[in-house]
């Protein structure tokens, strides 16, 4: 049952927002490239299966060294925080604790030579047995020290009912900008005799967790449900939609393409150049919320007869002018919506303009530019390069963690993802 000595009214708690390191997903080899793991068949969601079901998630990656390896995976769960928790790993994988991928392929028809491997997971043969955070992790020859790549994937054991709506925030300055998200839990189930130390709740805005807010401290208790509504908390910037870069094909050159270059060796695709949107007015448009997808016109499968072009972005900065105090990055599934060297645009001082290279497969590509001070004293921020709005179309996924008195690790026992287009309350 439900441990809360409070009344049975209305109960206001100290909100306490505060920001972990949640940790990035690691690329160690330069020669992997286009990454993906999601939900079977739905290359634009994130990965997160429900423990012990039947539910699969689809991994895909490229290797552009031409000759096959010994590729094999396994899992490491972490905390809320992504901490690798100290337990062993047959205290969460059940059956064999690594897993060889057996399915590959050699690419055809582009003229970018790679290896292609595949598999969906989990498996009977290797699987999580608890729920929470996993990396999963990517290796060479049976040899964990041998690290490739990671890629986050949740596994949630669904205990708690879990709410969730968008609104605006209470201040002024926010207001038509940012959207708030409020959460409700229903912790029925649970032996809750400390929050702050047992219950973690953390916010994603369209799967980033760059960006991401997580509390420990619930707003109100009323009637056994918890409520996080607490202004400043779970503060979202609104952005604008994301824009986007058609490269189903890299011959029909699409509305984004400025020009493009072919020969034997290789595809250049010049992309239209970038300005600043904080100034234009909000239009809706579908997009996909930072993510991408594999796919292409000319040939059957995508996975391997795609081909690969180098991507030449440019962003115009106002007056053709560097900004001093900021890093520029452009983000979006395709460079995991991370900030690094990988992502950051370099100012060309000849031209005026920012401008960063990137090899791309056959696709559809969603993308932003964010800035960030540079003293590292902020959250990337929308605001100087797409502008703001709170009518903006956003996914928002809400995860509740838990931990047993004498747990060691967290578990996660809920998580519920709502669009801002049917959940936005006025």
């Amino acid at each position: 049952m439900l441990k809360l000595f409070f009344p049975a009214i209305i109960f206001l708690v100290s909100g306490r927002l505060f920001a972990l390191p949640f940790a990035s997903e690691i690329v160690k080899n330069e020669s992997i490239k286009s990454i993906k793991l999601y939900p079977v068949g739905d290359q634009t969601s994130y990965a997160i299966t429900p423990l012990n079901a039947v539910e699969q998630l689809e991994l895909h990656f490229d290797d552009l060294n031409v000759y096959s390896k010994n590729y094999f995976y396994t899992y490491q769960l972490c905390d809320a925080d992504w901490t690798p928790v100290e337990l062993s790993q047959f205290d969460y994988i059940k059956g064999f604790s690594q897993v060889r991928l057996n399915v590959f392929r050699q690419s055809s028809v582009g003229i970018t030579r790679y290896v292609h491997y595949s598999t969906k997971l989990p498996t009977r043969n290797c699987m999580p047995s608890r729920s929470g955070n996993y990396l999963l992790k990517v290796f060479e020859n049976g040899d964990t020290s041998k690290l490739v790549f990671t890629k986050k994937m949740l596994v949630v054991d669904n205990k708690v009912a879990v709410g969730v709506s968008i609104t605006h925030p209470f201040s002024g300055n926010d207001y038509r900008f940012h959207q708030r998200v409020i959460v409700n839990i229903n912790p029925s189930n649970l032996d809750l005799f400390n929050l702050n130390q047992q219950l973690k709740v953390v916010v994603l805005q369209n799967y980033r967790w760059d960006n991401a807010q997580v509390t420990s401290s619930p707003t109100f208790i009323r009637n056994k449900q918890l409520e996080f509504n607490q202004e400043g908390l779970f503060d979202f910037e609104g952005g604008k939609e994301w824009r986007w870069l058609d490269l189903r094909s890299f011959r029909l050159q699409s509305d984004r393409v400025r020009k493009g270059s072919y020969n034997d060796k290789g595809t250049d695709i010049f992309v239209v150049p970038d300005t600043a949107r904080p100034q234009l007015r909000y239009q809706y448009y579908k997009d996909f919320n930072g993510m991408y997808f594999v796919e292409m016109f000319e040939n059957f499968n995508p996975w391997w007869q795609s081909d690969y072009a180098n991507v030449h972005f440019t962003f115009i900065p106002e007056n053709h002018e560097q900004m001093l105090d900021k890093d520029l990055y452009l983000i979006g599934e395709f460079s995991q919506f991370q900030l690094n060297e990988g992502s950051k645009l370099s100012f060309n001082t000849e031209t005026g303009f920012y401008e960063k290279n990137l090899l791309l497969k056959n696709g559809y590509y969603n993308y932003s530019y964010v800035t960030k001070d540079k003293r590292g004293n902020s959250m990337p921020t929308f605001k100087f390069t797409e502008g703001n709005n709170w009518d903006t179309e956003n996914n928002y996924t809400a995860l509740v963690y838990y931990r047993g008195f004498g747990g060691r690790a967290d578990e996660l026992i809920g998580a519920l993802s709502v669009n801002s287009l049917g959940s936005l309350t006025r």
